[in-house]
């Protein structure tokens, strides 16, 4: 769980502006206090200039979770997922937010911006902060996840 006074970084392209601008407003009023990394308007931009310090500062444990978003939301997640103690989930709904969290301790929410309905995104985010990870038999594959196999 993250309590209120964490700070939750957000970041989107263009693509997933106005689903962050939506998110931002509606997290703050609810008393969340959050860090946009941009982008910061509906002009065409690289999606890897602003996911990449977000998925970076999760890394490297200053953000426990993140928001991240752009189109589709696939290219968020990729870049999200360069990061070795990156787990980004691309969620299109609220049960997939839950169960990234329960079985696969996700830490960062990927949507995609084009084609997800806003208050869905944003039931998606409360449950995604709000349900823990159950470890058991999960554990196990989490720590799979992170392995280099060749």
């Amino acid at each position: 769980m993250i309590e209120k006074d964490n700070i939750i970084p957000i970041a989107s392209d263009h693509a997933g502006f106005a689903l962050k601008k939506f998110l931002l407003e509606r997290l703050t009023d609810a008393g969340y206090r959050l860090k946009d990394y941009g982008t910061y308007s509906d002009e065409s931009v690289d999606y890897p200039d602003y996911i990449h310090p977000v998925a970076k500062a999760v890394d490297g444990g200053e953000y426990e979770k993140a928001i991240i978003m752009c189109g589709s939301g696939q290219g968020a997640n990729m870049t999200a997922n360069k990061y070795g103690n990156v787990r980004s989930a691309l969620c299109w709904d609220v049960e997939q937010a839950g169960l990234s969290r329960q079985h696969n301790d996700a830490n960062i929410i990927a949507f995609p911006g084009r084609y997800i309905d806003f208050e869905v995104a944003l039931e998606a985010v409360k449950v995604f902060f709000n349900t823990a990870f159950e470890g058991g038999r999960h554990e196990r594959r989490v720590k799979k996840i992170s392995e280099v196999r060749t």
